[in-house]
């Protein structure tokens, strides 16, 4: 299984009005989620499953991307790791799950996959982070594919 895990891209500070899941993306978060999205519409499978979280920064970022995805509520700033691991069917669904949400559930799903003593990983505005599971003379395994950022693109 491939999980590719999206941080939203660059968003406004919190509205007084809105509260956080009314935030948009800045200018500058257009842009870092259209080069984002142009790099991934051509490293995807055409057969990805896409989720975002309910916010409207996530869903900005995910619609540069271009294709058929899904909120859900499990993916919100207050999501957990558990929650979105869950989601995903880690590590047994098949092909590659994208998700585009937020830190630090993001980066403490990194940590967590990748065994590593911090709580969590940061995950640049923007950035992709791709791990795979796979196994090798019988034992599960988590890799990273690749780690790339906006301003990479």
């Amino acid at each position: 299984m491939d999980l590719i895990l999206w941080r939203h891209a660059e968003a406004e500070d919190e509205l007084e009005l809105g509260g956080d899941l009314a935030r948009r993306l800045t200018p500058k978060g257009e842009k870092q989620a259209s080069r984002m999205a142009n790099w991934l519409d051509r490293q995807l499978p055409d057969g990805a499953r896409i989720y975002a979280s309910p916010a409207v920064r996530t869903e900005q970022t995910v619609v540069a991307l271009g294709r058929k995805y899904r909120l859900r509520d499990e993916l919100a700033p207050d999501g957990t790791p558990e929650q979105l691991l869950q989601l995903v069917q880690w590590p047994d669904a098949k092909g590659a799950t994208l998700v585009v949400g937020h830190q630090p559930a993001l980066g403490r799903v990194i940590a967590q996959l990748l065994g590593l003593q911090a709580p969590e990983c940061a995950v640049r505005k923007g950035a992709v982070w791709w791990l795979r599971q796979r196994e090798r003379e019988g034992v599960k395994q988590t890799v990273v594919v690749t780690v790339q950022t906006p301003e990479l693109q």
